[in-house]
């Protein structure tokens, strides 16, 4: 179980970290594409503070302890700080999170599957399903 508390406890940082990156870009998108974007980044910004939150308390449920303050998520996410200025290079940047992240995801499936928690696999399967959502609709405007 230990490797899956830390699988988990990576993505409960990923999530805080992903969840200011959005917000920053939320806040600084320029463009012909700003309304559209600016909506879809709320969106996603408001679906990863929701995973963020489930994440956390499956972690508790399953007898780990998620980490909680702003150090320990950057010691520990895979992700990086915003600092993209380009609308472009946002929408570059949130895609190659969301991949990332799936990646680690199928990870956590793995590793949940070894200890037969169906429910976190279950999670981290609808988590993938709904980043690829996204991850399709980021290329497809970058392909416009």
């Amino acid at each position: 179980m230990n490797k899956l508390y830390v699988a988990l406890n990576k993505q409960v940082s990923n999530f805080s970290v992903l969840f200011t990156k959005l917000h920053h870009y939320h806040w600084y998108v320029k463009g012909p594409e700003f309304f559209s974007l600016h909506e879809h980044l709320e969106e996603l910004y408001n679906e990863v503070n929701e995973l963020y939150d489930e994440y956390a308390e499956r972690l508790i449920a399953i007898g780990g302890k998620p980490i909680s303050n702003l150090k320990g998520y950057l010691e520990v996410t895979s992700l990086n700080e915003a600092t993209e200025e380009s609308t472009k290079d946002m929408i570059l940047a949130v895609s190659n999170d969301l991949k990332l992240l799936v990646t680690e995801l199928k990870e956590v499936i793995d590793l949940a599957d070894k200890v037969d928690d169906y429910g976190t696999a279950d999670m981290a399967t609808s988590t993938i399903r709904s980043f690829d959502k996204h991850i399709w609709m980021f290329t497809a405007l970058l392909n416009k």
